[in-house]
């Protein structure tokens, strides 16, 4: 389940786990679960309308920043590719993909707030 920003990068990754395994004799090696990859633009309108926005609502520039996740963005992306930009966000999310994930609630109305207002005011491409 190897995952990266980068296509490329992510099957150079699975190619250098795969010859380690076959130097142990490991014959039954296989790659599974992937996600494509996503390369966010940081010079996107959408992201500077959503900094605008959050600023504007919060008092203070919001906390950019990128991840080699499996994020739905890729997946939106390689499927409609008329879409050329995303940008993921959400509520505060901790312990992610764990019997322990919980959203903080006092986020969630922020979240909704914000997504409203990026909606009413994004540019239409």
């Amino acid at each position: 389940m190897a995952r990266s920003s980068s296509d490329s990068k992510k099957q150079a990754i699975c190619s250098q786990i795969e010859s380690i395994f076959n130097l142990a004799k490991v014959d039954n090696f296989e790659v599974s679960g992937e996600y494509p990859g996503w390369s966010p633009n940081a010079t996107a309108p959408i992201l500077k309308t959503m900094e605008t926005i959050f600023e504007k609502q919060r008092g203070h520039k919001p906390h950019v920043s990128v991840v080699h996740a499996g994020l739905e963005c890729g997946i939106i992306m390689s499927n409609v590719p008329e879409i050329s930009d995303a940008v993921s966000f959400g509520p505060t999310i901790k312990f992610p993909h764990s019997p322990d994930e919980k959203v903080e609630i006092a986020t969630v109305q922020k979240f909704w707030d914000f997504l409203t207002d990026v909606l009413k005011q994004a540019p239409n491409n």
